[in-house]
């Protein structure tokens, strides 16, 4: 069959090239397009109408819900959205038939989400039909997010980072780590020390399994075992061969990783 022709939609450069990369390996997907924001998406699927859409649902301006709601019937791909938010919201998609990739990205759940795409373009359903399931998919997450706001922020909400919690757990005892104090974290083997208003907390966990929990508008991977908080940078240096230096306001000073490289140089357009 003719590859779908497909559009990737995230705001992270990073997640662009990466999720680019992996659909790559699939010779029915051809990316026609890989845009940074909501407008980019509406501008490219009315001028390329793709088959199929990867789309971030959390991104500055106009979100990923917002997009579809933006496109007419006609124009509508199939939709594949890439998404933090947890089980009990993302059953919604379930329910009415639109699939979905938790972040951070697998590769395996890539591969099911493409052969689904594969199989519904090759089945009868009109592409006009695929807007109403993605619409009550929408209301259905949003309902569900809303009587459930002490467990998960609703994308259209004013949700504070302030209220973002993080808990560390270590010999039957658990703290509670408000995310907008952490400095910065790093992984030691199978442990993650958070360093939170001077104090070190050790907790067991991989640096996925971490990432996936702090709200990703507060932090960024710089470097294979480490994350910061954007909102604690108070300097990035430029250093030899393209390197960066970061500085915190707590005086820790953390080296960035060269593939990671791009996405600190997007964060400093936006700080």
């Amino acid at each position: 069959m003719t590859p779908l022709k497909t559009i990737i939609v995230d705001d992270e450069p990073l997640a662009l090239q990466v999720l680019s990369a992996c659909l790559a390996e699939f010779p029915d997907i051809e990316v026609v397009a890989q845009c940074r924001n909501g407008r980019e998406a509406i501008e490219a699927t009315l001028r390329l109408q793709p088959d199929l859409m990867f789309l971030d649902i959390h991104m500055p301006g106009k979100n990923g819900f917002e997009v579809i709601k933006a496109l007419q019937n006609d124009v509508m791909p199939m939709v594949v959205f890439v998404t933090t938010y947890q089980q009990y919201a993302l059953d919604a998609f379930d329910l009415h038939a639109v699939d979905y990739i938790p972040k951070p990205l697998d590769e395996e759940r890539l591969a099911r989400a493409v052969g689904r795409a594969l199989e519904r373009f090759q089945s009868t359903q009109a592409r006009g039909e695929l807007k109403q399931p993605l619409i009550g998919a929408i209301d259905d997450l949003l309902q569900r997010l809303s009587d459930n706001a002490d467990s998960a922020p609703s994308v259209n909400s004013a949700h504070s980072l302030s209220d973002a919690k993080l808990v560390v757990r270590d010999a039957g005892s658990a703290r509670v780590i408000a995310q907008h104090t952490i400095d910065w974290v790093d992984a030691a083997g199978d442990y993650m020390c958070i360093h939170a208003e001077g104090e070190t907390h050790i907790m067991r966990s991989t640096v996925k399994e971490l990432v996936a929990a702090l709200d990703e508008r507060l932090f960024r991977r710089i470097h294979r075992s480490t994350i910061v908080n954007v909102e604690r940078i108070a300097s990035v240096q430029s250093l030899s061969k393209g390197d960066y230096l970061v500085l915190l306001e707590c005086g820790e000073q953390l080296k960035v990783s060269r593939s990671y490289n791009e996405p600190i140089k997007q964060l400093l357009k936006k700080l």
